[in-house]
């Protein structure tokens, strides 16, 4: 029976990979928790655990007195030297063996429940500290149920959620189907440590690709960005830090093989593998493949690109409802603004028209305008003398005038505008109000005053 103790917390020890000085603590505690429910809250009790006869031995303590006040805490100088200590003065404070044979049922339950909680709350602070240090990392499991539409994932020792938006649309899991995951977060809640799953992050495709391509994991191959939109298409960026490995062959693998053991695990979602360069313009271009882009315009201040490619290429570009420049500008990081040819060099027609209009502006210095950003005569109107003077290849003198006349030009136009707006208005109006004026309303079939349409046939 002694021996038994021992063996439990052995036991336990090695089952759970707890401590076995947590299991001897737990041990101690519920021993005082329960002494305490049996001989009374207000004693103060002790306890400790005997390992030579596999034991929780549990004593009380008392205060050496002259006149006893409290005998629940307390005991007189002649009481302690008889039975306790002859050598006892006044102030010391002994320790008394209890009997623990009368422990009763309810108070062995309460030592048992107290146990199991100490336990459970070590397993839980061992499998955070386990996972703590996971987030990034991928995981293996099995489903194991479902509440509502999330996933309960077991890990083994835990188990991890997979919510439903973090579930890839189309995806569909049975109990006992074996499921891979990748650790968002991991929480400490009351009821223990919650380990949160994704199948959509973009880290889960760059930790696929790791495994799956050795110049990576060795950082021959470093991996730059990824962007996806799950169960579609994804787009991952990859750089070689030896100029004898192509880092997109790396990736692809002999025949295909290592791209296509990440498009199986993700379920048959395509992968584009982008060459990445530091040349920013030339890196959306990649990304933007398989269209062929003609020309790209860059705007620092709202960091964006205008990319023009050509007509055919368009639909390409764009990708099915816009999703593969919604990739290529996620894996970039700008703004992408895509159209083809045609539209702009209509655009560019409009802009140089506009332009010219402004009294004082040929087509060169249209064309220099257009050049430095500006599509319209509004757009000159509206931007101080300042931005004007910084264009190439316009003087002050000539900067001045067109900052003057293209205000006057806009605000006469705005004006004729108005007027034009007015006078349709008013036209409008006057025809509205026509048939009330004439005093007669119109008769069925259109005609007004009284008079009968002609028949078919008659003369008029």
């Amino acid at each position: 029976m002694q021996q038994d103790l021992n063996r439990v917390i052995e036991q336990v020890s090695k089952e759970k990979g707890i401590d076995k000085s947590i299991l001897i603590s737990a041990l101690e505690n519920a021993m005082v928790s329960a002494a305490k429910k049996t001989f009374g809250h207000q004693r103060k009790i002790e306890a400790q655990f005997n390992p030579e006869i596999g034991e929780v031995e549990l004593f009380e303590a008392k205060t050496v007195v002259e006149t006893i006040q409290d005998p629940d805490i307390e005991i007189t100088i002649g009481e302690a030297r008889e039975t306790l200590d002859p050598e006892a003065q006044v102030g010391d404070e002994l320790l008394s063996k209890l009997d623990t044979t009368n422990f009763g049922r309810i108070a062995a339950q309460a030592a048992k429940q107290n146990i199991v909680q100490r336990v459970r709350d070590a397993e839980r602070e061992i499998i955070y500290n386990d996972f703590k240090g996971r987030e990034g990392q991928l995981v293996n499991g099995i489903v194991q149920r479902f509440e509502k539409k999330n996933i309960i994932v077991n890990l083994g020792k835990t188990d991890a959620i997979l919510p439903e938006k973090e579930q890839v649309p189309r995806e569909r899991y049975r109990q006992g189907d074996r499921i891979r995951g990748f650790i968002v977060s991991v929480e400490m809640t009351s009821r223990g440590p919650q380990i949160v799953l994704s199948r959509t992050h973009p880290g889960m495709l760059i930790k696929l690709f790791e495994q799956e391509v050795p110049e990576i994991y060795e950082a021959i191959v470093e991996v730059k960005g990824a962007a996806r939109e799950p169960g579609g298409r994804a787009k991952i960026a990859v750089v070689s830090h030896d100029p004898d490995v192509d880092p997109v062959g790396a990736c692809v693998g002999m025949k295909g093989t290592r791209v296509q053991a990440v498009v199986q695990e993700l379920r048959g979602e395509k992968v584009d593998i982008v060459h990445w360069t530091p040349d920013q313009a030339e890196y959306v271009c990649r990304a933007l493949a398989p269209a062929k882009v003609s020309k790209i315009i860059i705007d620092d201040d709202e960091h964006g690109m205008e990319v023009i490619v050509p007509d055919d290429q368009l639909s390409l570009a764009i990708g099915k409802r816009g999703q593969n420049v919604r990739l290529a500008s996620r894996l970039s990081g700008w703004k992408l603004d895509v159209r083809s040819e045609s539209e702009m060099e209509e655009e560019t027609r409009r802009a140089r028209v506009s332009l010219g209009a402004i009294p004082g502006v040929n087509d060169m210095s249209a064309e220099l305008l257009y050049q430095a950003g500006f599509k319209s005569a509004e757009e000159v109107a509206e931007a101080d003398l300042e931005t004007i003077l910084d264009v190439d290849g316009i003087g002050p003198e000539k900067a001045e005038t067109i900052y003057k006349s293209s205000r006057e030009y806009i605000a006469e136009k705005r004006r004729r505008e108005e007027e034009e707006a007015k006078a349709a208005a008013e036209a409008a109006a006057a025809a509205a109000a026509a048939p009330a004026a004439d005093g007669e309303a119109p008769t069925e079939g259109g005609v007004a005053g009284g008079d009968e349409a002609p028949a078919a046939g008659d003369e008029k």
